[in-house]
């Protein structure tokens, strides 16, 4: 039977050209698919094909060449502000996620710990077709209603952070710098635009609102915001066991085998490299009864190990059957405290059809869950 071909990565025509030249000088069958023929100079997203047998060979040369330092647009910014953005819908959940995104800052010594509640109104306007007569449609009864809402969101972000103060006072949490915001509109939407002009290195929310349902809240929220920011999120599960991070002992890492694991493994060593003394559990997202799994964890074990000398990493074959009960069997038997993994953006077709593996996997445990979007 043919061997299967495996796309290395993605990149302009040019570049693509020159990994190409480079892997066929060290003996490895290079194809490149999606040219286009007319202008192949200025083609974008060029795929660089290989033998999936050759792949380990393939991630050592590309380490020895030094070929992803070159290229600088994947590197997560070290020299950028580390601020931590904390949602909060002030639950006893958010309490547990707060605490975590706390002692993180603390840890790393993160700049600024920005709390935001999202509050939201009901009313609707009475232009709006078919509502007029049912809803306010008194000016002054509208405006005290608002008044309200607004007033309840500042009492209770006021009283979460009187009793963050205190906790702070009395040695339960560590001192970090922090501060508020507050505002008006859809939970989800309002996070996400906050966060692209705020800037934090990391989100931190819970998995359960105040009202816990099926799908709450909260939970509902982190999944919309797990498909949408370009900000790595740290979620945390309602029963969480700890919410120091420095407590954690076994990080798992999933894997597609694609380049942009290696992109987001990088965001990841940047961002918990004050954690070295996690061990890293690589694994794979696949369950098909596909050989070549251990072949590709082991090519991915090798680059990382030489590529972080400082960490400790180990690798494991996910069971062939369900995805989601594959790991979480691997979660028991591993004794695994967080789950790390990638994630991109997609149409809202695709989001509403096919949800990402990381959206799966908030409602299916209680490990938390690291998404490093790409």
């Amino acid at each position: 039977m043919k061997e299967s071909l495996v796309t290395l990565a993605i990149h302009t025509f040019e570049k693509a050209q020159i990994l190409k030249t480079i892997l066929e000088s060290e003996g490895i069958e290079v194809c490149i698919h999606n040219v286009n023929q007319i202008q192949p100079v200025i083609s974008a997203g060029v795929r660089v094909r290989i033998k999936e047998s050759d792949l380990p060979h393939a991630l050592r040369i590309i380490e020895d060449t030094k070929w992803l330092n070159g290229n600088s647009e994947n590197k997560f910014p070290e020299n950028e502000a580390k601020q931590i953005l904390i949602p909060t819908d002030f639950s006893d959940d958010s309490v547990n996620a707060c605490e975590t995104g706390i002692h993180y800052a603390h840890r790393t010594g993160a700049e600024e710990v920005m709390f935001l509640h999202v509050y939201f109104n009901a009313y609707l306007p009475p232009s709006f077709p078919f509502v007029s007569e049912i809803l306010i449609d008194k000016e002054e009864e509208k405006n005290t209603s608002l008044h309200s809402i607004h007033s309840q969101a500042v009492e209770q972000m006021e009283k979460w952070c009187a009793s963050i103060e205190q906790k702070m006072t009395s040695g339960a949490l560590p001192r970090v710098k922090y501060d508020y915001t507050l505002l008006e509109g859809l939970p989800e939407e309002e996070i996400r635009l906050y966060a692209r002009e705020y800037r934090p290195s990391l989100i931190v929310m819970g998995t359960r609102g105040s009202k816990q349902k099926d799908l709450d809240l909260t939970g509902s929220v982190t999944g919309e915001i797990i498909e949408l920011t370009n900000i790595p999120l740290l979620v945390v599960p309602a029963h969480a066991p700890f919410n120091r991070l420095h407590d954690m002992k076994q990080l798992a890492f999933a894997l597609s085998f694609t380049q942009r694991d290696l992109i987001a493994f990088d965001k990841f060593a940047s961002l918990f490299k004050a954690y070295s003394h996690i061990k890293i559990q690589l694994f794979n997202i696949s369950t098909s009864k596909n050989e070549w799994n251990e072949i590709r964890l082991g090519g991915f074990h090798a680059y990382l190990k030489k590529q972080y000398p400082d960490l400790t990493f180990d690798y494991t074959v996910l069971d062939d059957g369900d995805l989601l009960e594959a790991i979480d069997r691997f979660v028991k038997r591993r004794q695994i405290d967080m789950i790390a993994c990638s994630t991109y953006r997609r149409s809202v077709i695709r989001r509403i059809f096919y949800p990402s593996i990381a959206r799966r996997m908030l409602f299916h445990n209680n490990t938390p869950l690291l998404v490093i979007p790409i």
